[in-house]
């Protein structure tokens, strides 16, 4: 039984090293978020759309709230979209 445990364990550590050093991490996303627009964040999530780890961040601006989607392993900017319903 201890050594099944010690190997989940292991594979537990190896899976969250490759996830720490192969994507980016929350405040990297942000920074991206807030170089395209920029504005007030008030919510972060992070999620899996279309197969894609995905950080969603919600950036209030003068002229609303908006919703950036920066794919979590590149950084790379997937899609903004200006939220209609926000209270």
């Amino acid at each position: 039984m201890f050594n099944n445990d010690y190997n989940n364990i292991m594979q537990y550590n190896l899976w969250d090293s490759y996830w720490r050093s192969y994507r980016i991490n929350i405040e990297g996303a942000i920074q991206i978020a807030l170089e395209r627009v920029p504005g007030q964040v008030i919510k972060v999530e992070i999620d899996y759309e279309n197969g894609l780890l995905v950080y969603e961040i919600d950036i209030r601006t003068p002229s609303g709230v908006y919703e950036v989607h920066v794919n979590a392993v590149t950084g790379q900017i997937i899609k903004i979209e200006k939220e209609d319903n926000w209270d």
